[in-house]
């Protein structure tokens, strides 16, 4: 038995040490991320305005679906990861006009921000100082 070739739109989006792997299909269909739908793994209203921005800046709701393979990080983290990659599918599928919109609304812009590594001689923290014993 052959597999059946579906069309997709690939694209990977980053945040801290999240990293989601998106595959933007053309239809109607649910938005799954790591086998769930993404309002089971992202519950709340907050969350669901935020992973439904890239969709309602472009008008492509029910145009287009998403399935993502999301790992790394904090459910933040994820959750800012999987809109990035959402955003640059987007972007790829009609670059004369989503990209545009997507780069106007902040979603194409990865966030660098990451942990700052540990000091040598900081009492086990990036900032942080050790006591002085003298008074």
């Amino acid at each position: 038995m052959a597999k059946k070739k579906t069309k997709f739109t690939f694209a990977v989006g980053k945040r801290r040490s999240s990293s989601a792997r998106v595959r933007l299909f053309k239809g109607k269909g649910e938005n799954v991320i790591n086998g769930k739908p993404i309002g089971q793994y992202f519950p709340g209203l907050i969350n669901k305005i935020a992973w439904s921005k890239p969709f309602e800046v472009t008008e492509t709701f029910h145009k287009y679906y998403a399935s993502v393979k999301v790992f790394g990080g904090g459910k933040k983290g994820q959750l800012e990861a999987t809109i990035h990659g959402i955003s640059k599918a987007l972007a790829l599928v009609k670059p004369e006009t989503f990209k545009a919109l997507l780069k106007k609304a902040g979603l194409l812009t990865r966030d660098s921000r990451i942990r700052q590594r540990r000091m040598v001689g900081m009492g086990g923290k990036a900032r942080r100082k050790k006591q002085s014993p003298k008074r």
